[in-house]
């Protein structure tokens, strides 16, 4: 048999380890002090939609929600020592039994609702999940296990969990399946919607689920999830990456992958040579997003130009772009932006090169005509 944490996964971002591999909830007390409060007052909610940012930890916090629910167990009354203490932490030894079958895939308390494999037949969608090509989303086929699920768990008498890992991603056939199912809950079941955009939702679906809402994590936090992640940085960048990835664990490692600090340091130094800009240096910047497999890095440097217009706007306003994500960066952006006229000028230039470069990139312009178009619409700022 396959070792769980080498299989491919619909949920599991690139180069992170699975969700049920990251043991402790970070950066989000808040939303576990709202579970834990319902919990100790006899008041859990059947449905419990985890709504925030991707790569917040959304799937670890539901995780985290499953083993606390599956290894502890329900209230039989005080007993003859009395009460124990109502629970202040969702935490549940790594070793504990429900903690590892989790991880094993192998936990009989819970059911994963997510996208499965390719394909028409029954054959062709295992054989395709197994080789990591999925479907676009949730079908309906994927919540009718649910049935089965309910049936035999139900013998036992124990809580049971269900996670949908995302709600989003369910078509409209399984929404339909999941709202019955939270209209006429199962006893001793509660349904974890991770949603990123729940406005998307079916309003009867949120309508009853009880939402907690997970925040971007502090540099602190991003630093100790990445840890956890198996991936080791010094304050400075870490504190870099939770500006330039807003907090997600999930864009950090998609930057760190990508060497998006080196790139956003590319992207400095060509404003920094405005208003005569170097054109050897925006040379070299668009010839590294040309030629087969740079996509990604190019959808990068997009990104992080918006997001270094943006930062030139704020500054003219408010006279800094906050926490300095590169050293020098603060005294770049306030030469290049030193009033509210300027904040104006970078606002409008920055969103129209980004609207003519992302139109670029639907009609298949070449790469590295498209950057330094990009980067010459935006020197007019300058």
């Amino acid at each position: 048999m396959s070792d769980p944490e080498d299989l491919p996964e619909p949920d599991r971002a690139p180069g992170a380890p699975h969700p049920r591999f990251c043991p402790q909830v970070l950066g989000q007390g808040r939303a576990e002090a709202g579970f834990l409060t319902a919990f100790n007052a006899g008041r859990l909610h059947h449905g419990w939609l985890l709504t925030g940012p991707r790569g917040v930890g959304k799937a670890s916090f539901a995780r985290a929600i499953a083993r606390f629910l599956l290894a502890t167990p329900p209230d039989e009354g005080d007993g003859l020592f009395g009460a124990p203490p109502p629970p202040e932490s969702l935490h549940i030894d790594d070793e504990h039994p429900v903690a590892r079958r989790l991880r094993a895939l192998s936990e009989p308390g819970l059911c994963l609702i997510r996208r499965g494999g390719l394909g028409t037949t029954e054959s062709e969608r295992e054989k395709n999940y197994r080789d990591g090509r999925f479907s676009a989303g949730i079908r309906v086929d994927e919540i009718r296990k649910l049935a089965d699920f309910i049936h035999m768990s139900s013998t036992d008498g124990g809580r049971r969990v269900v996670i949908v890992d995302a709600a989003d991603d369910l078509n409209a056939s399984a929404a339909n399946a999941i709202l019955k199912m939270l209209e006429e809950p199962p006893a001793r079941t509660t349904l974890l919607l991770i949603s990123h955009q729940p406005s998307g939702l079916l309003p009867t679906i949120r309508s009853r689920c009880r939402e907690l809402r997970l925040a971007p994590l502090s540099p602190d936090d991003l630093g100790a999830a990445l840890h956890q992640a198996g991936v080791s940085l010094n304050p400075e960048s870490a504190a870099a990456l939770a500006v330039l990835s807003d907090g997600s664990v999930g864009a950090a490692i998609r930057l760190i992958s990508l060497d998006g600090l080196a790139l956003y340091r590319d992207i400095l130094g060509l404003l920094g040579s405005l208003p005569a800009m170097d054109r050897g240096r925006l040379l070299r910047l668009a010839e590294s997003c040309a030629g087969r497999g740079k996509e990604e890095r190019l959808a990068l440097l997009l990104g992080l130009t918006d997001l270094a217009t943006a930062r030139l706007a704020r500054t003219g306003v408010l006279g800094s772009a906050g926490t300095e994500i590169e050293r020098g960066e603060t005294e770049l952006l306030r030469r290049l932006s030193p009033d509210a006229g300027a904040a104006r000028r970078w606002a409008d230039a920055g969103q129209k090169a980004s609207d003519r470069a992302r139109h670029a990139l639907s009609v298949n312009v070449e790469p590295a005509a498209l950057v330094t178009d990009l980067y010459l619409q935006l020197a007019k700022a300058g």
